[in-house]
């Protein structure tokens, strides 16, 4: 059983109308090739254009129950396909970088906010989504693309870069992680999607910005979870696009990596979660830039232990 996953990897119009307009036809040329869910990149709502006033930022912002996202609504149930949208989202007291899926029916089944927001750079005027919708800020749910049943789950560009998004995510059953994307995909980001794929014995599919756009390069990728069968190793890689715009279509073998979920050692297998305790704290001591050092005093007890 395959699932096919649409990669919107295009660009972005002036305006939200022709944003609209534009992903309206990419869904559906995302059907006519098959796809069972499309996923666009990084708030398409706006193209990825964060203001840094106030005024402007808030003018841009969507309301979830807006024409622009429940016209994504009507288009999922007319086309019998699912869809994940991007989009500024309308809150207090700053805007959220969010996605939300609807399934093949137009149901809303997720609603996800950017947890990780690049505070060090354009997004820090934005709020990071942990904890408005429930305690640790990670969602799955069911997609019923007609075929059959998959458990998605989503993380939204930077969030790739902390373990924990997908290890959360794999916790709570996703198969599957649809993750939004807005930045240049080289071979160290891309090793960490292969690596929570990987380590969670998940599939991660990232959906880019094509050439053209500020800071983006296109090489949207589907790593399927399995790097392993009887026959050896084999590249989880088992899509990659170009960098070039245009709608891309490429297919998870949902068998493989069920059968994989359930013979493999990785994922929730043999974790020892009492022994993680230090990743609950908020301040850690021996961060990036604290004190490694012994006190001098403390060496000569050491050494009688």
């Amino acid at each position: 059983m395959n699932l096919k996953i649409g990669f919107l990897q295009i660009l972005p119009g002036k305006s939200l109308e022709e944003n609209f307009l534009i992903g309206k036809r990419a869904c559906i040329e995302a059907k006519d090739k098959g796809a069972d869910i499309a996923l666009f990149p990084e708030m398409w709502s706006d193209g990825y254009d964060l203001p840094q006033k106030d005024e402007s930022l808030h003018h841009l912002a969507v309301e979830k129950e807006s024409a622009f996202l429940s016209g994504f609504r009507d288009l999922a149930a007319k086309l019998q396909m699912a869809i994940g949208v991007t989009f500024l989202e309308a809150h207090s007291p700053k805007p959220l970088n969010s996605v939300v899926f609807f399934d093949r029916t137009g149901k809303e089944i997720l609603h996800y906010s950017k947890v990780h927001t690049c505070a060090f750079d354009l997004e820090k005027v934005l709020d990071g989504g942990d904890g408005f919708y429930t305690a640790d800020g990670f969602y799955t749910a069911d997609l019923d693309f007609g075929r059959g049943t998959v458990r998605i789950g989503s993380m939204i560009c930077f969030d790739r870069e902390f373990p924990e998004s997908a290890r959360i995510l794999m916790l709570k059953g996703a198969e599957l992680i649809l993750a939004p994307n807005a930045c240049p995909m080289e071979i160290n980001r891309l090793s960490a999607l292969r690596t929570r794929a990987y380590e969670n014995m998940v599939a991660v599919a990232t959906c880019n910005y094509s050439e053209g756009h500020p800071d983006c390069n296109g090489r949207s990728t589907l790593f399927d979870g399995v790097p392993w069968q009887s026959e050896g190793v084999r590249d989880m890689c088992v899509f990659e696009a170009p960098g070039a715009p245009g709608v891309y279509v490429a297919e998870l073998d949902l068998d493989r990596l069920k059968d994989h979920r359930n013979r493999d050692v990785m994922g929730d297998k043999y974790r020892r979660p009492g022994k993680y305790a230090i990743l609950s704290e908020e301040t850690v001591c021996g961060a990036i830039g604290g004190d490694f050092s012994i006190p001098s005093q403390d060496i000569g007890a050491i050494r009688q232990q």
